[in-house]
């Protein structure tokens, strides 16, 4: 049996550890847009654990806020949803931190292509 000495260490962010965000339960538009916001809290608590950096969450963010604006319009423009989350996950496809809202972000670029 291992034992593993984990004092002195400190976890500053876990993505999603509350298990709040459910891409896999998505099933139209509305819940789409739903999880769409958590993923946007959830950067938000990233950025304030300073995993990400301000300038980061901001350009993130702003990204999932025009997909979340495109997809609440009466009739959404499938490729401009898809543009703003590739643009958003690449801009923080390189943190080795974000790894867990990038995989959130693809999530949602395959739910768009399935459901508009």
């Amino acid at each position: 049996m291992s034992a593993f000495d984990q004092r002195g260490q400190k976890v500053n962010y876990q993505y999603n550890a509350a298990g709040d965000i459910n891409f896999a339960s998505v099933q139209n538009q509305a819940d789409l847009v739903n999880e769409l916001e958590k993923l946007k809290s959830e950067i938000t608590k990233a950025g304030n654990a300073q995993v990400i950096d301000v300038e980061i969450v901001t350009d993130v963010q702003y990204q999932i806020q025009k997909a979340v604006d495109q997809s609440q319009k009466p009739e959404p423009n499938k490729n401009a949803i898809l543009e703003h989350l590739i643009q958003a996950k690449e801009v923080i496809k390189n943190l080795a931190k974000a790894g867990g809202i990038v995989t959130g972000i693809m999530k949602a670029i395959e739910l768009v292509q399935q459901l508009f």
